[in-house]
């Protein structure tokens, strides 16, 4: 458990200026005793209820730098869906396609690739953070980290992305963890130009029933192909290289593409691209009989964890 920090604590860290802190003590993660507010900007008694009865902050996972941690019920199916932006449908409640114990309701724009790299970076940053559910930033460095322009055109698109997931409302259900809200919560001081983003500790625990750290150089290299992008992170999310029906790919990645004969097509494409993009490393066939048999190099945890299961199933055999 790690209980709210006192403002006086956190302006001590590296990094931390008072614009932030006061971000902090409006999103109520940590307490007011230094003078960082001003007595018009303190928080009413309804948001210090509210903040009294926060959930405890989830501690993230640790990642590799160059990759991206994300939970595998973001990658398994449509909530992230593989669509271009102009496609976007608005959902009331729909049920979204998932795989096979991963259920998703959602409320809201249809959310797509380049939400989910903002959504990323997100908890990148939150985790270098005292309160590690938190972020602050300013506009410029985030879309520079995302590896995006930065002009005025990029700075609207950015908030956009943050509206669409500040109104989104989703339910998840990934085995015995559920979560139900919005994919995140943000702040602006006009005056620094300072945003704070704040994960809700509770949607952090979707990370308990598994998690993929994605590269972000390979995604970087896929940006504008949506479809490439949604299936290198549904093959990164997976241990074993487990043949697939194209039929189910073609529900799981939300594809407007409604006739198999063109997605398979677009398929062959994006595959042909994430192999270019990762030097042969990662990719796929389709046969006769629409089954995909992938290609790919699992990472040392997931080769841990192929061993491991091995050895259970050996094991189990022996008995």
């Amino acid at each position: 458990m790690i209980p709210k920090r006192k403002a006086s604590e956190v302006l001590k860290e590296p990094n931390t200026s008072r614009a932030m802190v006061k971000a902090m003590v409006k999103l109520g993660r940590v307490a007011d005793d230094c003078g960082v507010l001003q007595a018009d900007d303190a928080p009413t008694p309804e948001v210090t209820t509210k903040v009294k009865k926060s959930a405890d902050i989830v501690q993230l996972p640790l990642w590799p730098d160059a990759t991206r941690g994300t939970p595998n019920s973001f990658l398994r199916g449509a909530l992230f869906a593989a669509i271009q932006g102009k496609d976007r449908e608005y959902l009331k409640g729909q049920l979204l396609a998932t795989r096979d114990g991963i259920k998703i309701r959602f409320t809201g724009m249809q959310l797509d690739q380049s939400d989910l790299d903002v959504w990323e970076q997100a908890a990148e940053l939150a985790r270098s953070q005292p309160l590690g559910n938190v972020c602050f930033f300013k506009i410029h460095a985030f879309l520079k980290a995302l590896g995006r322009n930065t002009g005025k055109r990029d700075h609207e698109w950015l908030k956009d992305v943050f509206r669409r997931l500040m109104s989104s409302g989703v339910e998840i259900t990934h085995g015995r963890y559920t979560y139900g809200g919005s994919m995140l919560e943000f702040t602006h001081d006009e005056n620094d130009a300072v945003y704070a983003l704040c994960l809700n500790p509770k949607i952090l625990s979707m990370y308990k029933a598994g998690w993929t750290a994605i590269d972000i150089e390979t995604r970087q290299k896929l940006r504008r192909k949506p479809l490439a992008l949604w299936i290198h992170g549904y093959l990164s999310g997976d241990a074993e290289n487990y043949s697939t029906k194209l039929e189910t790919l073609h529900r799981l990645s939300g594809s407007k593409t409604k006739e198999l004969r063109k997605f398979k097509q677009n398929f062959k494409a994006a595959i042909a691209d994430i192999e270019a993009a990762t030097d042969g490393r990662m990719g796929g066939s389709i046969d006769e009989n629409n089954l995909v048999d992938w290609k790919r190099q699992p990472t040392l945890a997931q080769a841990r964890h192929i061993a491991k299961k091995s050895r259970r199933t050996s094991r189990n055999d022996a008995t």
